[in-house]
């Protein structure tokens, strides 16, 4: 597009230069037939009622200085009789009496197969009876008007085509000099291993600083992405690969044994086992599920009172005894219980906290609180037990991957906090644990409300 923009702009500045060309030639003659014209008038007398004139030869010696051109004149009474010179010389165009001819005017003719460009007075002079008037003519070939514009073209033209190459050698080097620092960049990053996601250290002017910095915030976060997995693969191995290996020796055993009573302990050792691998299996699912929606961060309004509900529904056993879990939620005439968020994680975040109440709180005679009430400008989830609550020596590690406490009261894989907390983070929310007095933990996920006009 600045390649045909940059032509289209030549062949104008082109034709303005032609233009120049000719109406500079075109003036610097008409000066010189002007001044023939004038010359001659003045020479021309009225005596006796006959017209006279004494032929000025350096009226037409100004018309020298075009050697290669014809020079032909033509004096005639008004009424038409020729005085002087070439009695088919075209005649002027007709003009009205306003228009009268006091000072030379010029017109364009053809004369003996030539074209010419021919100057013309009146020259009015007061007789015995009347004014007499007479009519002067000079015609000049075009060849000298002609060479001179084409020489001026020709010096136009060898200034625009030099022009155009500083140009576009200043283009070319700018252009250079300016894409410089983007192939820097380039054979920096092509030379890169498919691991090395530091910050691009190739220097770059003020206009790519932006760019530069968006890459590399990339970087950092695909890097980031890259960490995370490669740890959740990681501790994956290694969680899934004890389980699997008692669970394979428990099977030997259980086949090995004959007497019935001990292979139905073994099998049973095999059933808790089992159970254990299945929580690890899905809970590593959900702390996946977790990582990855949280890259993608599609949230949309959800409803608190219902994600509860299902959570409740989805964790707590159907099969007796069934724990005695009370679930409490406001009333969502005035402030509907929305957030701006993603459903599949939030559900995951409330289903591990029951389950870690269910699991860690609950007592034979105890129950468990769920309540979803506002305070402020926030949603808080609290869920309530009556366990031992959690030692203050593991408060700062209990949010971290596979941590779990001394002696757990159930098998577990340690992943429950560390995903709920991911989870309250990614939302802009806080997530806090308590122990109360006389016994129980309360554990609570403070969630931004969204405004009732949202």
């Amino acid at each position: 597009m600045l390649l045909a923009l940059f032509v289209a702009g030549l062949g104008a500045i082109y034709l303005l230069v032609r233009g120049y060309a000719h109406q500079t030639a075109d003036t610097t003659y008409d000066q010189l037939l002007r001044a023939s014209v004038l010359s001659m008038a003045d020479s021309l007398q009225l005596v006796q009622g006959e017209w006279q004139m004494d032929m000025p030869y350096a009226s037409l010696a100004l018309l020298e200085q075009a050697p290669r051109d014809r020079v032909f004149y033509r004096v005639a009474a008004a009424p038409g009789a020729l005085i002087s010179g070439y009695g088919d010389l075209p005649a002027p165009p007709a003009r009205g009496n306003a228009d009268a001819a006091d000072s030379p005017w010029l017109y364009e003719a053809v004369y003996q197969g030539q074209p010419v460009r021919i100057a013309w007075m009146e020259r009015k002079v007061a007789g015995p009876r009347e004014t007499q008037t007479a009519i002067i003519q000079v015609a000049q070939t075009r060849e000298a008007r002609n060479a001179l514009a084409e020489g001026i073209l020709w010096q136009g033209t060898l200034a625009l085509i030099g022009f155009t190459a500083a140009a576009l050698a200043l283009a070319y080097w700018g252009l250079h000099r300016s894409l410089s620092p983007i192939q820097r960049v380039e054979r920096e990053l092509a030379g890169r291993s498919a691991s090395d996601l530091h910050p691009i250290a190739a220097p770059v002017p003020e206009e790519l600083d932006m760019l530069v910095h968006s890459l590399d915030g990339f970087m950092a976060r695909l890097s980031e992405n890259l960490d995370t997995l490669r740890l959740f693969i990681a501790e994956a191995a290694h969680q899934l690969r004890t389980p699997l290996a008692a669970l394979h020796a428990q099977m030997e055993v259980a086949l090995d044994e004959d007497d019935p009573a001990e292979q139905r302990r073994s099998l049973l050792a095999v059933l808790r086992n089992a159970e254990k691998l299945s929580r690890l299996v899905n809970q590593l699912l959900s702390d996946a599920s977790v990582i990855h929606r949280s890259n993608v961060r599609q949230f949309q309004p959800v409803d608190l009172a219902e994600l509860l509900s299902q959570a409740v529904y989805d964790t707590v056993p159907q099969a007796d005894p069934q724990p005695d879990v009370r679930l409490r939620l406001p009333d969502s005439a005035d402030h509907p219980p929305r957030v701006l968020g993603d459903s599949l994680m939030l559900r995951e975040a409330f289903k591990n906290l029951i389950d870690n109440a269910l699991r860690h709180g609950a007592s034979e005679d105890g129950h468990i609180d769920v309540r979803l009430e506002r305070k402020d400008a926030d949603w808080l989830v609290t869920v309530s037990d009556q366990g031992p609550g959690i030692p203050p020596a593991l408060a700062n590690t209990a949010f971290e991957r596979f941590a779990r406490g001394p002696n757990p009261r159930a098998p577990g894989a340690g992943l429950g906090l560390s995903i709920i907390k991911r989870v309250a983070d990614i939302h802009q929310g806080r997530l806090s644990l308590s122990n109360r007095v006389g016994g129980g933990l309360d554990a609570v996920i403070a969630l931004p409300a969204l405004p009732d006009h949202a």
